[in-house]
């Protein structure tokens, strides 16, 4: 399992990196949750929400924007800069059903940094706490020959976890600006959606 608190102590976070490389990608997938839903578009989770990069753009969007992370540090640093943004520490291997119901779960590379029984784990609380129709997100780095560094995942993988979802899209994810290691883990975004 990645420590991601001892990468954030060490100032590295590559989800953020290419956040900002990818920023126009990202935009143009929450369009499309955006367009696809009437208004407002409901409740949304961002999983390992770290330092807010994303969450308050889906506030922004009209969501009711929910951000979790269990680095007390990165929740404190999202709450500085997140207005209209719920932030909560937490582990998204062990979802409290305190947080509510959503329609929308976003992952940036959270998932990825779990062993097979995290990932199962993860997959288990979003589904408990999805609505009807929920659509999930998620940016997922595949896997390479340092994958014990990365901690890529596969299609496979992912809908091992996600049983009771359906797999909607798999789209390649950009990787300029990412940098080696992370431009060598061809990233994809998987999109899913709840049976219910």
């Amino acid at each position: 399992m990645t420590n991601y608190a001892r990468m954030y102590r060490f100032g590295v976070a590559p989800w953020e990196r290419y956040g900002k490389a990818a920023a126009e990608s990202i935009a143009s997938l929450l369009d499309r949750e955006e367009a696809e839903r009437p208004r407002p578009p409901g409740r949304a989770l961002d999983l390992g929400c770290g330092r807010g990069q994303f969450t308050p753009e889906l506030a922004r969007r009209g969501w009711d924007a929910v951000g979790v992370d269990y680095v007390p540090a990165a929740i404190e640093a999202a709450r500085k800069g997140g207005e209209g943004v719920t932030y909560v520490v937490g582990d998204v291997t062990d979802l409290s059903s305190d947080l509510g119901s959503f329609d929308f779960f976003l992952d940036i590379g959270c998932f990825q940094g779990f062993d097979t029984e995290g990932q199962r784990a993860e997959g288990r609380g979003v589904t408990a706490l999805a609505k009807p129709e929920a659509t999930l997100l998620m940016l997922a780095f595949g896997p390479t020959r340092l994958r014990s560094r990365i901690g890529g995942v596969s299609q496979a993988e992912v809908e091992a976890a996600f049983p009771d979802w359906a797999l909607l899209d798999v789209q390649p994810a950009e990787t300029a600006g990412l940098g080696w290691p992370m431009n060598k883990t061809a990233p994809q975004w998987y999109r899913l959606r709840h049976r219910s």
